[in-house]
């Protein structure tokens, strides 16, 4: 009987040929409307769901007005002394 053996591949054989430049692949976006999104990441802060914290150090872009009227409202918010 003959035996399976399995082998380890590296890739094209690079002799005489130009590097292969890397290809960087990203996770895919999509655009969501903030009224969709929000009641949800609301619902999960205020019910402390694990998997919000999995993503606490992800990135979103937001316009810049929308930015800008949450710095005003973190102003606001902020307890005078």
């Amino acid at each position: 009987m003959k035996r399976n053996s399995l082998r380890i591949y590296h890739g094209p054989d690079d002799r005489g040929r130009q590097p292969a430049t890397k290809t960087v692949v990203s996770t895919p976006c999509i655009q969501v409307p903030l009224r969709e999104i929000l009641p949800l990441l609301a619902d999960a802060h205020m019910n402390q769901r694990a998997w919000l914290q999995d993503f606490g150090a992800d990135t979103l872009t937001v316009s810049r007005d929308l930015y800008e009227v949450m710095l005003a409202y973190q102003r606001y918010q902020r307890p005078s002394a």
